[in-house]
């Protein structure tokens, strides 16, 4: 198990619930609203798994990879991402599910996970590889699965904004 490995599986499965969004008849809020629920946890819980485990020892060992010159640089624009799809996720909570303000704000949480996802899996993700060791990346897999684990249904995830500097400014 390596941690690089357990964010890509993430990430497919994010991808097969906004896929299957797509498929979901948008007559049918229950559906819709099931998946999202489903999604819309997947996302916060993920997001604050990489805050508290991958990205402060990134910020560590990482060098900088892909464009970015920095394991800083990286981390910023994760952690901006991921306020980005909070703010998403937020305002599809704010209103009714399968309305097209509800679509608006899912297409909004999308990007911004597409976006990140794509920068994650050049950068971060190579940077962490090159930069840490085997070991390392296993015991991190396996601390990143009870994390996701113990926060399976929601709850003690903090879903608020971080704010990139502030959030980098403490972890390093």
């Amino acid at each position: 198990m390596d941690i690089c490995d357990y964010i890509l599986h993430d990430h497919d499965e994010q991808r097969r619930l906004f896929a299957i969004l797509d498929e979901v008849p948008r007559e049918d809020a229950d559906a819709l609203g099931a998946i999202w629920g489903r999604l819309a946890n997947l996302l916060e819980v993920h997001a604050q798994a990489e805050e508290e485990l991958f990205y402060p020892r990134l910020l560590q060992v990482g060098k900088g990879e892909g464009d970015k010159d920095s394991a800083e640089d990286e981390t910023l624009d994760a952690v901006e991402d991921h306020d980005d799809i909070r703010e998403g996720v937020r305002a599809a909570e704010a209103h009714e599910v399968g309305t097209q303000d509800w679509w608006d704000a899912v297409y909004a949480a999308r990007k911004a996970n597409d976006d990140h996802m794509g920068e994650e899996e050049r950068e971060a993700l190579p940077d962490f590889r090159h930069h840490a060791s085997a070991q390392e990346r296993h015991d991190m897999a396996v601390r990143f699965a009870v994390y996701e684990a113990k926060h399976a249904d929601g709850r003690g995830v903090d879903a608020s904004e971080r704010g990139a500097q502030a959030y980098v400014d403490a972890h390093s």
